[in-house]
């Protein structure tokens, strides 16, 4: 049985061995198919024969892995012929291809959606379930798309790398499902975009790179001791990371200079504006609905919407907030959190505690349904008194 410590190495590993095959010849999907049997292997043997290189073992099972494949496939003859030798085992090249494998997958020959849930799965090592809870969307619907992406770009050579907006989007989900605490990718997400940053002079780059930092900033005041959310309200704001805090806002600003508004940079604008408050209770919530205005001109987004409902509420009282939600499908995730909440505001504590619950039995994770159960708990309790 691995370790947590091997299977967070396995993980971090699976990109760069992903883009060597790449590189080799092998098309997509019978690399990363390869890369896959490498890492069941990996499985069964590091824990009773640990490896002294990790990376370069995974190369080396995964390359024979995808020799085999192709020897027993006829129609791939022509490619055993092309293939180099297999390579030497030992210290393997550490060069990072992570960002360059993230622009491959985001090929012309496939929809920007298709392209970022095919990255998601592949690259960042999100499972279909998660990648459908980020579009919206049934895990079967998910998965199908997932498999039609690897279809499409299955023998395809991938020298036409996608486009910048693409890879942004990938990034962004991979920070998100990091930021969660269901996987944590949140700091190879920021490393990643640095990177990018580095490299391409644009301001959206920068605005979500400015984004990451801001909510990464806050992410020691999330959780108590035991574990448990802690709502934006209600954290310690001297365990917030004041140097990431300045960072961001110093990165926004330059970009918000150049007059190129996009999503990432109205995004970052918000968490800004709650970053600079000493206080919740100091908020500028004014100031924050303008931006969710901005963007959802920008997106159009059901959950940009529901956000701005929040923020409506905080800014003109909690019944202006449950008129801008009425407007909204009840089936979004997490729209019956946000009318508890907004009910709770309102003083209708018997309709939040049961909307509390209800919350709690659709949360997408084990800390959100906890803090849901609990404020449905505290209300209850306080009606009974």
């Amino acid at each position: 049985m691995t370790t947590p410590m091997d299977e967070v190495l396995l993980r971090s590993l699976t990109p760069s061995v992903l883009a060597v095959l790449v590189r080799r010849g092998a098309d997509f999907a019978a690399a990363e198919d390869a890369v896959q049997d490498a890492l069941v292997e990996a499985v069964r043997v590091w824990p009773a024969d640990p490896p002294k290189d990790a990376r370069g073992w995974l190369i080396t099972v995964a390359w024979r892995r995808f020799l085999d494949a192709t020897r027993a496939d006829t129609a791939r003859r022509r490619r055993e012929d092309r293939v180099d030798e297999e390579p030497a085992p030992g210290p393997a090249n550490s060069a990072d291809d992570t960002l360059q494998l993230y622009f491959l997958c985001a090929h012309p020959s496939l929809t920007p959606s298709s392209a970022v849930a095919l990255t998601l799965r592949a690259v960042g090592g999100l499972t279909t379930r998660q990648i459908a809870q980020a579009y919206l969307v049934p895990e079967a619907t998910m998965a199908q798309r997932i498999s039609r992406a690897k279809r499409t770009v299955s023998g395809v050579r991938f020298d036409r790398p996608g486009d910048v907006a693409t890879v942004l989007r990938v990034l962004y989900l991979v920070f998100n499902e990091g930021y969660s605490g269901d996987i944590d990718l949140a700091a190879e997400a920021i490393r990643l975009t640095r990177q990018l940053a580095a490299a391409i002079d644009h301001p959206e780059v920068a605005g979500l790179l400015a984004l990451m930092l801001l909510h990464h900033a806050r992410r020691a005041g999330r959780t108590a001791p035991d574990g448990s959310l802690v709502p934006l309200a209600e954290q310690d704001r001297a365990r917030w990371d004041t140097g990431s805090i300045a960072e961001g806002v110093g990165i926004l600003q330059a970009a918000l200079s150049r007059d190129r508004l996009g999503e990432f940079q109205a995004q970052a604008a918000i968490a800004a504006l709650h970053a600079d408050a000493p206080t919740a209770e100091e908020t500028d919530w004014v100031q924050i609905v303008e931006w969710y205005d901005e963007l959802a001109r920008l997106t159009d987004s059901p959950v940009v919407r529901l956000n701005r409902a929040v923020a409506v509420g905080e800014a003109d009282g909690p019944r202006a907030g449950l008129a801008a939600l009425a407007a909204l499908e009840d089936t979004l995730p997490r729209h019956t959190a946000v009318a508890a909440y907004l009910h709770e505001r309102d003083g209708d504590a018997t309709t939040a505690a049961r909307l509390y619950a209800e919350a709690a039995r659709k949360a997408p994770n084990l800390a959100e349904r906890d803090y849901l159960t609990r404020q449905a708990a505290r209300l209850n309790a306080l009606r009974h008194r």
